[in-house]
């Protein structure tokens, strides 16, 4: 159907804004029309919807922005419908990660032979024990994006099946796994619900998880071993630690007091060797590995879960934060070189927010006492030194 006259357009747009001025537009300007003005009635999401119905017969969306502190609707075309993918290429990353994976998690008898093509056979020959920590951990990397899958099918936006990304001869055996928007989420709210979903799923199988793996892992000395590593500490990690064996580890020879704890807690030094501390299981290091994929993906920067939630809560203001969290990044990476790669990964992705059509729609209470919730759990999530060395 061909594009209507402008007078018709703006007929539409004023059963839902009051209009204080036009502008004509077209294709090269990327918008057919703008109108400045105020929206009828508070509740801007049933406004949109009745409008982008009103449209949908001549192919146009409108888009709600606030400009200079005014509402402002822009009526753009509509973009092509995505193409569908070609779904063997998530089943083949699928399995080439769960067999890197149990790879990872194996737990080979015997004394490692010195050449390489040993160590591979005899890790070859163990893959099968490596299935507890493979389920474990793709357990819940699988309900972190099925979260954001299914909840992006509810709200009837477009996004691909999971793509895992294997990691051969790596602690984790993987890089954990993404789904892709194909379409624009229609507002704030939207946008939001997609972005939590996955953290919160992942949490429900992590959090029981990481409890059964450390009811089956023991205490023991920690000993200088130059090809070994103390897994680091969230505030959630410690207190799982707490209830499952009665004290905070790793536990320093000699008691210590709290500035100990927090240089400790954030620096990873010094590494109290002679102590005692988690031997853990495969079960328990999948449930922590899930801890730290939950942190990672809840920095709020970018178009990171973490990113949607304070974008969906804060709008531009958000975008605020993008210094002083690569700052962080950059100085954490003093003990822990890893933060380095993200803070140079965030300042080149960590500017753009993923806008929804509806700009003016806010979140509503109970959505934002979730996104509370969620900045709670970063902070208790988070590891300032993921990973440790036990050299001498």
């Amino acid at each position: 159907m061909s594009i209507p006259e402008i007078e018709v357009l703006t007929n539409f747009v004023a059963r839902v804004f009051r209009i204080e001025d036009v502008t004509s537009g077209d294709l090269q300007k990327g918008f057919f029309a703008r109108y400045r003005g105020q929206l009828l009635d508070e509740d801007s999401a049933s406004l949109y919807d009745r409008l982008a119905d009103s449209l949908t017969p001549y192919n146009i969306i409108p888009l709600f922005k606030i400009e200079n502190g005014r509402q402002v609707i822009y009526l753009v075309q509509k973009p092509p419908e995505p193409k569908k993918d070609n779904v063997s290429t998530n089943i083949i990353l699928f399995v080439l990660t769960v067999l890197s994976v149990m790879l990872a998690g194996a737990q080979p008898e015997g004394t490692m032979p010195d050449n390489l093509a040993g160590q591979l056979l005899m890790m070859a020959k163990s893959i099968l024990t490596g299935w507890p920590f493979a389920l474990s951990l793709l357990g819940i990397l699988v309900s972190h994006e099925l979260g954001h899958y299914f909840m992006s099918r509810y709200h009837k936006t477009p996004a691909t099946l999971p793509y895992f990304i294997p990691f051969p001869f790596s602690p984790l055996g993987t890089m954990g796994a993404a789904i892709i928007m194909r379409g624009v989420p229609k507002n704030k709210r939207i946008l939001f619900d997609i972005g939590v979903a996955g953290p919160i799923a992942g949490l429900v199988v992590a959090i029981p998880v990481l409890f059964y793996g450390l009811s089956l892992s023991t205490l023991g000395t920690i000993d200088p071993n130059p090809g070994g590593f103390l897994e680091g500490n969230s505030l959630i990690y410690l207190f799982a630690k707490y209830v499952t064996f009665g004290q905070l580890l790793p536990a320093p020879v000699e008691p210590q007091g709290v500035l100990y704890w927090l240089q400790y807690f954030f620096s990873g030094r010094p590494v109290p060797f002679g102590g005692l501390d988690v031997f853990i299981h495969p079960v328990a290091f999948a449930g922590w590995a899930g801890i730290l994929v939950t942190a990672l993906n809840l920095i709020p920067l970018g178009t990171l879960d973490g990113g949607h939630v304070v974008y969906a809560l804060f709008g531009d203001k958000a975008k605020k934060a993008f210094p002083f969290v690569v700052a962080i990044m950059a100085v954490l990476g003093i003990f822990w070189s890893g933060w380095w790669l993200w803070a140079a990964l965030l300042f080149w992705l960590g500017r753009v927010h993923a806008e929804p059509l509806d700009q003016i729609t806010t979140l509503d209470p109970n959505r934002k006492l979730v996104a509370v919730a969620m900045i709670i759990i970063f902070v208790l999530t988070f590891m300032p030194v993921p990973f440790m060395t036990l050299a001498p």
